[in-house]
């Protein structure tokens, strides 16, 4: 879920100030994290090799040394599933009219192989004033910082107003088996009741220098919905070409989809953003952002804003050919031809008008267009409120004087979609490169200085929540 930010980093021009700076030595407070972080780093969690379960036993005995009694600390699984399990965890508030908040967080990695990588993925290593390592980045740093606030908070006697739930799942990076946030939602729902959650999906992005550009918060998502499109024929010898050949009408078809775009579809985040990111550009494609925002007709300012990928997804539902799949033998005209669209859907809009819009531009009854796949809820965007956005904004403006807090929408997805009924907002904090920092990729790495100022920050931001209405 880092996509998105560092591609806006990588299209504002604006440079800010610096982070907050950071000593060279680390307290013993930041060493008591590092090895918390080197501990969840050094768990493999992939679902190649890896056991969730595992980790989330491990910090069940950290809470547990840490003080917290038996019957705050609830490890679950699927037992089908024995290997993804997950916990939930929570710090009573001692106000009872105060409505509990929610700490969300995935423990599993996308898989890594180590002949791939410069470095062992698994070995937390330190190099260059980056910590390299599978899930450094993606999300094993606000995991751990998660779990660091939660020790520091009982060890420190401190008492929130509002109770601090957390919950740390499998199966976000690999939920095509299971995914622990929908079980909980669907299981325990009780566990995870709360006011609000904050997530992962904002955070920070640099010039690649080290200079913080913006920080963002995460206000809503895409809904992410595959479909196949199918091309069927009694086929044949090859010898005897005819006209209806079931991959030359798939390929009429994917041209089809290619040339649809769907209508511009605003919402107060991507309004926000436009807005707000658009006028810290000062450039022309920024006026045209802030024109587009105030007056989705004008047609000028569109062209000029699409024009810019990252921009164009934010602004509507995207559907994309991914996958290809045809014929049964090199001689033989082809009995079955398919094609899987990915579409990334708005928030407002849904699979079934997106299915009928693909059939729609493809126009032809030959080509059989279905949903396929595991589905995900269907993104609901949370308010965006004063009570959420003002304690970010003003601990933005202390942490990082002269970086903006922009809202942004998600192209892509987090598990915050199966949090229904529960608004949740992919906070501030951690920063990246332009390059995503290797997440999902090769040689993922997380700035040294990121995690130990975002420790702090996300500190201060929990406690600002938890203690207000």
């Amino acid at each position: 879920m880092k996509a998105i930010i560092a591609a806006l980093g990588a299209t504002l021009l604006t440079t800010n100030a610096p982070a907050q700076a950071q000593t060279t030595t680390p307290t013993p407070g930041q060493l008591a994290f590092r090895d918390l972080y080197r501990e969840f780093v050094e768990t493999d969690t992939s679902v190649e090799s890896g056991s969730c379960t595992a980790l989330a036993e491990k910090i069940a005995g950290h809470l547990k040394a840490a003080g917290y009694a038996d019957n705050q600390i609830t490890l679950f699984r699927d037992e089908k599933f024995p290997l993804d399990g997950g916990l939930v965890a929570m710090l009573p508030g001692s106000d009872p009219k105060a409505k509990p908040m929610l700490l969300l967080g995935h423990l599993d990695v996308v898989n890594a192989r180590r002949a791939d990588w410069e470095r062992d993925p698994y070995k937390f290593i330190e190099e260059n004033g980056y910590f390299y390592g599978r899930g450094t980045s993606d999300m094993k740093v606000m995991d751990a910082i998660w779990v660091d606030m939660l020790i520091r908070f009982r060890k420190e006697g401190y008492r929130p107003k509002r109770t601090i739930k957390l919950a740390l799942t499998c199966g976000e990076e690999s939920g095509a088996r299971m995914n622990g946030a929908e079980w909980l939602a669907k299981n325990r729902p009780d566990l995870i009741a709360a006011e609000f959650a904050i997530n992962e999906g904002g955070g920070g992005d640099t010039d690649g220098k080290g200079k913080i550009l913006t920080q963002s918060m995460q206000v809503g998502e895409k809904s992410n919905r595959s479909f196949e499109l199918t091309a069927t024929n009694p086929g044949g010898h090859s010898s005897l070409p005819v006209d209806d050949n079931a991959i030359y009408e798939l390929a009429d078809a994917i041209g089809k989809v290619r040339a649809t775009k769907f209508p511009i579809h605003f919402n107060d985040t991507t309004k926000a953003f436009f807005a707000r990111a658009g006028a810290a550009r000062g450039d022309d494609l920024g006026r045209a952002m802030m024109r587009l925002s105030a007056d989705p007709s004008d047609k000028a300012a569109e062209a000029m804003v699409v024009s810019d990928r990252t921009y164009n997804s934010m602004l509507r539902t995207t559907c994309v050919a991914t996958m290809l799949a045809a014929g049964h033998a090199v001689n033989a005209l082809p009995q079955r031809a398919v094609a899987t669209v990915n579409c990334r859907i708005a928030p407002g809009e849904d699979a079934d008008t997106t299915k009928a819009t693909l059939e729609k531009a493809i126009a032809d009854p030959k080509i059989a267009v279905a949903l396929v796949g595991r589905l995900r809820p269907v993104a609901v965007v949370p308010p965006l409120t004063p009570k959420i956005m003002a304690p970010a904004e003003a601990l933005v403006k202390r942490y990082f004087p002269g970086v903006p807090l922009i809202p942004i929408m998600s192209t892509g997805a987090t598990d915050a979609t199966y949090m229904t009924g529960i608004p949740t907002y992919g906070v501030p904090g951690p920063w990246g490169d332009p390059d995503g920092n290797g997440a999902h990729g090769l040689n993922e790495r997380h700035a040294v200085k990121s995690a130990y100022v975002a420790r702090d920050f996300l500190t201060d931001l929990v406690k600002a929540y938890a203690d207000g209405r």
